[in-house]
């Protein structure tokens, strides 16, 4: 296939959707957002998991009150933390 500037086009335009991020469902958004309000980016995948087991205001909840707690340094431990304890516990 020749190098054209319609294939380097259409292979830019490909490495720009594979950066972009895809939600499909309220669970990927919800779990997306706990990973950011707790500032723990590494472990989106989990709380997209989570989002998927409990009710997802109250995780929002839980976790917007840590973050808001500044002597908090590893959000996403405590908040598995509290949620492993039964505080708030919620499932769907």
């Amino acid at each position: 296939m020749p190098d054209t500037d319609d294939n380097r086009a259409y292979f830019d335009e490909l490495k720009r959707r594979a950066r972009e991020s895809r939600v499909y469902s309220e669970h990927q958004l919800v779990g997306l957002m706990l990973a950011e309000i707790l500032e723990d980016e590494e472990h989106k995948s989990l709380y997209i998991k989570l989002a998927k087991e409990y009710d997802s205001d109250m995780l929002l909840r839980l976790a917007k009150d840590i973050a808001d707690r500044p002597k908090v340094e590893k959000r996403g431990a405590y908040f598995m933390k509290l949620l492993h304890d039964g505080k708030n516990l919620d499932h769907k």
